[in-house]
């Protein structure tokens, strides 16, 4: 976008030894040369055209400029490039390598859409529709991961977290919550991770109302999720870790009647479960009185709410006395249902702190890739959003995963966008080819070339 009122060239006519001219007079270059990634690992994962092939086409066809498969492409590589806003469309429409992206000529290809028609774009989905983009969107994720892993996928862990998305406007169904006393939204999260990885993958996300309970649609994403991956890892055992939001009897029960599946659910403290932690904590107590520092005693008990009909429980009991410098010991006591079999110290601090992590990848999601943007009035246009960011932070985790062996294979995306993808190049196009001159200076072009090759590209 071009504002004739800002001036293209500037002068420091001092800060050198000599006068220095710097002036955007470079038609055919972009700052997003290294986006190339994202495109090539779109097109082992599939995540954008299983977005687009679910919505419904409802505009006039001999009125249609940019096809859904274009808009729904142009707003997930914009995200993942940095640029989550729609207003942002307007900037980067004749931008040669987000062209380049849509598979347009970079050079004489058509501009992007504009916000006005991203805008539309995403107030014209449908439930039905975006209740299918998710399920396809997991899909994406957990066939690529059969692919990778086949039978060698022994034990799938799935992680269940809520977040909050503040809202500061009119926006459909934000509502005012307690426990994060502010208005907002309550999305859920599901991560999948695969054996002993490191990485937690992101397969589902789904906007909810800021006044819900954490259990709110939890067992259907459970289900449909335990679903798609029987389906694809038919010999795995399964892992369900959640936090205390979601240790209900209905959630319960519905892990107890999974087959091959165990599960670490934390638990709020209770006047009976105080009682039976009581014995420890006065141990770590004194553990604590005699090395001076934070001490922990870990037990397991049977445990049975009024609300699980008799149903006894395994319960881990933590009893941990927190012992900080110019502060007064402080007793913290936590409970874990579980029905693993360890020791009560393994499960809860090899397994259930495990997830932890996923804390990460929920940062990850609000402060790099602005998954809190959801600030259309329509309810489902937000939703939309939020599908479309867990899609951007699918491509970037593939760009991470390929990054193995080298120093961007635990980077944060922000890091791996600012070292990877925000490359100055330049665009020259043939009518053999297309050629992307790239700083041959750059400080991380080893590293780049050598996630290219692993995501289709070939030595030239």
């Amino acid at each position: 976008m071009n504002d004739p009122t800002v001036p293209h060239t500037v002068l420091f006519p001092d800060l050198f030894d000599k006068p220095l001219i710097a002036t955007f007079d470079q038609p055919h270059a972009s700052s997003d040369g290294g986006a190339v990634l994202l495109k090539a690992a779109d097109r082992r994962l599939g995540v954008t055209a299983a977005i687009a092939d679910v919505l419904t086409e409802t505009r006039m066809a001999a009125k249609i400029t940019h096809p859904l498969r274009a808009l729904v492409a142009q707003r997930v590589y914009g995200i993942a490039c940095g640029y989550p806003d729609a207003n942002d469309a307007d900037r980067l429409a004749d931008d040669p390598m987000q062209k380049l992206l849509l598979d347009r000529d970079p050079i004489t290809g058509q501009s992007l859409a504009s916000q006005p028609t991203i805008s539309r774009f995403e107030n014209g989905v449908t439930p039905r529709a975006l209740y299918r983009a998710g399920r396809d969107l997991a899909a994406c994720v957990i066939l690529r991961h059969q692919e990778r892993l086949g039978s060698r996928a022994r034990v799938i862990t799935i992680d269940l977290d809520p977040t909050d998305d503040p809202t500061h406007g009119a926006q459909q169904l934000t509502f005012f919550n307690g426990h994060y006393d502010t208005w907002c939204y309550l999305p859920a999260l599901a991560f999948l991770t695969f054996n002993d990885e490191a990485e937690q993958y992101l397969c589902a996300a789904v906007l909810r109302p800021g006044n819900v309970h954490a259990t709110c649609g939890a067992r259907a994403m459970l289900r449909g999720l335990l679903t798609l991956l029987r389906r694809a890892f038919p010999q795995a055992r399964f892992l369900v870790r959640l936090d205390g939001g979601y240790a209900s009897p209905k959630i319960l029960d519905f892990l107890d009647a999974e087959p091959r599946l165990d599960y670490v659910v934390a638990m709020a403290e209770n006047a009976v479960l105080t009682r039976l932690a009581a014995s420890a904590m006065i141990e770590a107590r004194t553990m604590s009185a005699i090395s001076r520092q934070t001490e922990h005693v870990y037990l397991e008990a049977a445990y049975a709410a009024k609300s699980w009909r008799g149903h006894l429980r395994r319960i881990v009991i933590k009893a941990e006395v927190v012992r900080l410098a110019g502060r007064e010991p402080k007793d913290n006591a936590r409970f874990v249902i579980t029905t693993l079999r360890q020791t009560p110290r393994f499960v809860y601090t090899r397994v259930y702190c495990a997830r932890g992590d996923i804390e990460n990848r929920i940062k990850e999601l609000h402060h790099d890739l602005a998954i809190g943007r959801t600030s259309c009035t329509n309810f489902w246009a937000n939703q939309l959003r939020v599908i479309l960011t867990a899609a951007a932070y699918i491509l970037l985790q593939e760009v991470r995963l390929n990054a193995a062996h080298t120093p961007w294979a635990r980077a944060q995306v922000a890091t791996l966008r600012l070292r990877l993808l925000k490359l100055g190049a330049s665009v020259v196009t043939s009518v053999r080819r297309i050629v992307l001159h790239l700083p041959s200076s750059a400080p991380d072009r080893a590293s780049w070339i050598q996630i290219a090759c692993r995501l289709g590209a070939r030595p030239g």
